[in-house]
């Protein structure tokens, strides 16, 4: 269980203050264009996704629901630690459809259990300028939005995903199979939990 509420963390990314950030449904389009287009969106959690979204060859037909929370903003935008932590893992992964910058933070004051972090589509400085093991402070920046050439190809966005358990590399499955559903959402909570109601 979470011991501290959202509104006691650090924002993770500073949305802009004049509207609220739009929800995109994914179930049944994915407009690359589109999402362009808006600056800044939503994702949702548990979403299951059109197929078209996920195209690369690391994914197959059954890979559709979303165990993260997406947050699309402009190439830059920096992403900060939403508590006291360490650097659990950080990698650049540079296949297309992959995470590009990756930055895995571990927080043991979160929850009555250690949480990790993941935050994807960063920079690839963002991966390379971290050590696993360095201690990090609340709003600390971790990185930044990484733009297309260097995300994994995607419109410039912030995966976030929540896991109970650590990686065995700079890496969770983003998306994973409807019959693996129910027992992926145990395993990766829902980010409202240190994001706050984005929606």
């Amino acid at each position: 269980m979470l011991r501290r509420t959202p509104d006691t963390l650090h924002p993770v990314i500073y949305f802009p203050e004049e509207t609220p950030s739009p929800v995109v449904d994914l179930t049944e389009t994915y407009d690359r264009e589109q999402l362009r287009a808006m600056t800044w969106a939503i994702g949702r959690y548990n979403e299951v996704r059109t197929q078209a979204m996920y195209s690369t060859p690391q994914y197959d037909a059954a890979r559709r629901v979303h165990m993260g929370i997406d947050i699309w903003a402009p190439a830059g935008t920096p992403v900060h630690a939403c508590a006291k932590g360490v650097i659990a893992d950080c990698a650049y992964h540079d296949e297309p459809g992959n995470y590009g910058g990756t930055v895995i933070t571990r927080h043991d004051t979160l929850a009555d259990a250690p949480l990790w972090i993941l935050h994807g589509h960063l920079a690839r400085q963002s991966a390379m300028q971290h050590t696993p093991g360095d201690a990090i402070d609340a709003g600390a920046i971790i990185g930044a939005l990484g733009d297309a050439h260097e995300n994994g190809g995607w419109v410039p966005h912030l995966h976030i995903q929540l896991a109970w358990h650590a990686p065995k590399q700079a890496d969770y499955p983003g998306v994973v199979r409807l019959d693996e559903r129910a027992a992926a959402v145990q395993r990766y909570p829902d980010p409202r939990w240190v994001l706050g109601p984005v929606y």
